[in-house]
């Protein structure tokens, strides 16, 4: 059962939203307005279900009473069923109230900037690279999000040894959050003739866009370099120095963009990956300050950890956080992700309502 207090503290500040929307005033502070309307939005979903809920709980009562009546068998049997259908509509509204109070990561609606990085396997591992790179790219396309290159290192032969690029879309970080970490493939490569299993593996990394007022970049911590484009085996594709590395002197931390033509287009897109990876730093620094607050298995987002495995003789896919294995190996790499990406948030859910109870 849902505490009452709850369902009351949701119900007062929806009412106070409504009565702030009414202000004519609000509208002389369109980002107070914006922010209102956002928080409205968002909690009607709630607010919705807890009236749903009430309604619920005062039919089960009325129903309850019903069933200490003196009834003739038909009409007590009648009121029995209906009883065991209220019950269960309680249960499932509970649970949907219950997950709808999970605090949202503020994180959620941003843009991706997404790093895939080719690991242990050689050449095997950059096409593997290449395969994630697609597969990102046409789930993307699926959500009728946008991609834009930041940077890419390719083998030649349709493989990376690194790719950055920009995912925009509503909700991007929160479809995408959990992918962060090793994927490790299990296939014969093209070039064995011998037919033998060999194992590679990818690295990812799904950062939330970072927003200008949250990183303060200033112009004196910056050793901005010059260069030209080269292509696969180093040769130059580029007769003026169009290419940028950008590093943070700080932090050390070194971003280098060359596939646009312009060099001011190419600093442009490093000095955004920079901040994203600032404020990636700075949102894991903030988890670890947390050390009462229990660290999400399913979100942890290590980049060391094994998180998947792509096995192409048996055809399937197996997410090692939660045990799940989907034996639709091509739709996968084809962007068929939604089964998995549904069930990793489900999983973090739970373990987020579990330690929300303990």
């Amino acid at each position: 059962m849902i505490d009452n207090k709850q369902l009351e503290s949701i119900k007062k500040k929806y009412k106070e939203l409504n009565d702030l929307i009414m202000d004519p005033n609000l509208l002389n502070d369109m980002e107070k307005y914006q922010e209102t309307m956002i928080e409205h939005a968002n909690l009607s979903e709630i607010y919705n279900k807890v009236v749903q809920y009430e309604s619920l709980l005062s039919d089960f009562e009325a129903n309850k009473e019903l069933l200490q009546d003196d009834l003739d068998d038909e009409l007590k049997e009648m009121a029995k069923e209906e009883h065991k259908t209220l019950e269960e509509e309680l249960e499932k509204t509970e649970l949907e109230i219950k997950t709808l109070l999970i605090p949202k990561d503020p994180n959620d609606d941003r843009n991706v900037i997404v790093e895939l990085r080719a690991g242990t396997g050689g050449d095997e591992a950059a096409l593997f690279a290449g395969d994630l790179y697609r597969m990102y790219t046409r789930y993307a396309e699926r959500q009728r999000w946008s991609i834009d290159i930041m940077s890419t290192n390719e083998i030649g032969i349709g493989g990376y040894k690194e790719a950055i690029f920009m995912i925009n879309g509503k909700g991007a970080y929160s479809r995408l959050k959990y992918e962060s970490g090793v994927h490790r493939v299990q296939r014969v490569p093209e070039t064995e003739s011998g037919g033998r299993i060999h194992t590679s593996a990818a690295t990812v990394s799904v950062m939330p866009e970072a927003k200008d007022v949250e990183v303060n970049i200033e112009e004196k911590d910056l050793k901005i370099d010059v260069y030209r484009s080269s292509g696969h085996g180093g040769q130059s594709v580029n007769t003026t120095d169009s290419a940028v590395r950008v590093t943070h002197i700080p932090t050390g931390l070194v971003v280098a963009c060359q596939d646009e033509k312009s060099q001011l287009k190419n600093k442009d897109k490093a000095i955004k990956v920079l901040k994203t990876r600032l404020y990636e730093m700075m949102l894991r620094e903030q988890q670890e300050k947390l050390a009462a607050e229990k660290r999400s298995q399913v979100g942890s987002g290590d980049r060391s950890e094994r998180i998947r495995t792509y096995n192409f003789p048996q055809g399937r896919v197996t997410d090692h956080r939660i045990n799940k294995t989907i034996y639709k190996l091509q739709e996968f790499l084809d962007g068929d992700l939604d089964e998995m990406i549904d069930a990793l948030n489900t999983a973090a859910q739970v373990e987020q309502m579990t330690a929300t109870e303990e």
